[in-house]
């Protein structure tokens, strides 16, 4: 970004059957980008919800020019932050978790000039500035084992490839996106894998991070496709299949 230009932003919400908290999320998040002095738009990419998701969304919008709504087939996550991340405008394009467990106010730890020269940069919620809020142990426990798993196999030095508030350069997904094979949960774990393929600067960012009991995601029913799609990405490295030109 050059000197005195204005920072744009696109803040992508993948959703998927999340009309009990998206109308209060799309509030908070609207409240704090109106008293920033960005350019910016809130990109909802419904993941082909069977609940009222995506009326919510667009009824919102009918009163925020700056809330687009994109509707996508159910491909999963991965693909609807594929597509969202593609349609982006801004130089920089963060995911944001419809359950916003991580204060707003920390989407400026993402952004210059809190943070500069990366190309992706990524919330941990490990390391002396992180915290956990109110997340069970055993919760955290199933998380560091697969986290282990990740450094052994794809990712190593990485200390949290899966919380879901990470920011991209514009070049960044011009990058990454086009490789990423994934839709399922283990997408972060690729794209991370992309991103050093592509010799494209990753930073991690401590963040405050706020434990949801009602998060889409299950260790047990979805750990072992998670691994399956990790050895799967561990091939693909190995292979040199992410360096390969497009």
């Amino acid at each position: 970004m050059a000197p005195g230009e204005s920072l744009t932003l696109t803040i992508v919400v993948p959703a998927f059957n999340e009309e009990r908290r998206l109308a209060a999320t799309l509030a908070t998040l609207c409240d704090y980008l109106c008293r920033q002095p960005w350019d910016w738009q809130v990109r909802v990419v419904d993941d082909g919800s069977g609940d009222d998701t995506a009326r919510i969304a667009e009824s919102f919008a009918s009163t925020e020019p700056r809330v687009v709504v994109q509707r996508e087939p159910h491909r999963g996550k991965g693909g609807a932050v594929k597509a969202g991340l593609a349609a982006a405008p801004g130089e920089y394009r963060f995911i944001c978790d419809a359950d916003l467990s991580m204060p707003i106010d920390e989407i400026a730890r993402f952004l210059p000039p809190l943070a500069a020269g990366f190309d992706v940069a990524i919330g941990s919620r490990e390391g002396r500035l992180a915290r956990r809020v109110g997340e069970p142990a055993y919760r955290h426990l199933a998380g560091r084992l697969f986290n282990f798993m990740v450094q052994r196999l794809a990712l190593p030095g990485i200390e949290d490839s899966q919380c879901g508030f990470k920011m991209f350069t514009a070049k960044a997904v011009s990058a990454i996106f086009p490789r990423v094979t994934v839709d399922g949960w283990g997408f972060d774990v690729e794209v991370l894998a992309i991103a050093r393929e592509q010799h494209l600067g990753v930073i991690e960012v401590p963040i405050e991070w706020h434990y949801r009991a009602d998060s889409q995601l299950s260790i047990l029913r979805d750990g072992a496709g998670m691994l399956r799609e990790l050895l799967r990405i561990k091939w693909r490295v190995r292979r040199g299949v992410y360096k390969a030109s497009l």
